[in-house]
């Protein structure tokens, strides 16, 4: 099967395309490289360097590959960003999604996944969210990837094309982008093993479902490749077990140390104040991925951590 995966050079899409090529299938990446890399692409995978938000340019690109199915991964994923340019967020978010839903119908398309994002689409939840819980989102981030999922909806009643909804949690593990507001995972990765401080957003208890990379990237084979139950299905993909920010800083940092030994000492950690938009509480409930797919985290997230700051500790080491 052929797949157009859209950001497919960065963090997740990147674990996409090597899954979809394990199961033989052929991912083609449309990225504009802003915050993917070319080289996070195996050997041999196109690449078209294209902007989601020029929809000649997706058409052009759909017309020639002829892709049976989408993954589109492709977006402002920054929620603090979005509260600072609500316009810009639902310029990549909103219609740079209408513009691969467009193409895709056009060129045929079979069925169409769209990476959501059960991290702020329920809003404050302190118990895991299932599908059926009603959407809250409350940053123009939340309420971007709310109204995409109504917009595949939409094509997916009124076209031949399936659509699927993959709510993500929070999504973590290598090539994570650490750069501007990327998840803190990365974040604290990157700077504490620079030697740079890394900052605890206001009282550090702020609970998140951490999900690895390579779970999620399982997830979109099954979205793809599974018999489908109804025109449009969502599905949370997350793990339903609580970490708070204090909690996973501690860890990434003990992990740092452990990592550099006696070579340098890691900075301590600090404090600042609350980030405009963060949620206080946000877990989600996996459980209709595991009964109509069979589909369940594997990575526990201790083991996720390390191998996540070994990545990371791996790049800041110098070669050669």
């Amino acid at each position: 099967m052929r797949v157009i995966v859209t950001g497919g050079a960065g963090f997740i899409g990147s674990h996409i395309v090597e899954r979809l090529l394990s199961a033989g299938h052929e991912p083609v990446v449309i990225d504009n490289l802003s915050t993917g890399q070319r080289s996070n692409l195996p050997a041999g995978v196109r690449l078209y360097e294209v902007d989601v938000r020029q929809p000649d340019a997706v058409q052009q690109v759909f017309e020639e590959v002829r892709p049976q199915a989408v993954s589109h991964q492709a977006a402002q994923m920054s929620v603090s960003l979005s509260v600072r340019e609500p316009y810009f967020d639902a310029e990549v978010n909103v219609m740079g999604l209408l513009s691969v839903l467009r193409a895709a119908d056009r060129a045929g398309v079979e069925r169409f996944v769209f990476a959501s994002s059960g991290g702020v689409l329920y809003g404050d939840v302190f118990a895991p969210a299932a599908e059926t819980h009603p959407a809250d989102p409350v940053s123009p981030y939340g309420i971007s990837k709310w109204v995409g999922e109504r917009y595949v909806q939409f094509y997916a009643t009124n076209t031949a094309m399936q659509g699927l909804a993959l709510r993500y949690s929070n999504v973590y593990g290598p090539r994570q982008n650490p750069h501007g507001e990327a998840g803190v995972v990365a974040i604290f990765c990157q700077r504490l093993l620079r030697g740079e401080t890394a900052t605890i957003n206001g009282d550090g208890r702020y609970v998140r479902d951490y999900v690895y990379v390579t779970d999620v990237a399982e997830a979109n084979l099954n979205a793809l490749t599974k018999p489908t139950l109804e025109p449009f299905r969502p599905y949370n993909v997350g793990t339903g077990r609580g970490v708070d920010t204090n909690q996973i800083a501690a860890a990434i940092y003990e992990e740092c140390v452990r990592r550099v030994g006696a070579s340098r000492r890691i900075p301590e950690l600090l404090r600042g104040p609350a980030r405009a938009g963060d949620l206080r509480s946000n877990l989600i409930d996996a459980s209709r991925a595991n009964q109509d797919w069979g589909w369940q985290p594997q990575m526990p997230f201790e083991q996720g951590l390390q191998q996540t700051v070994g990545w990371f500790h791996a790049q800041a080491t110098p070669h050669g």
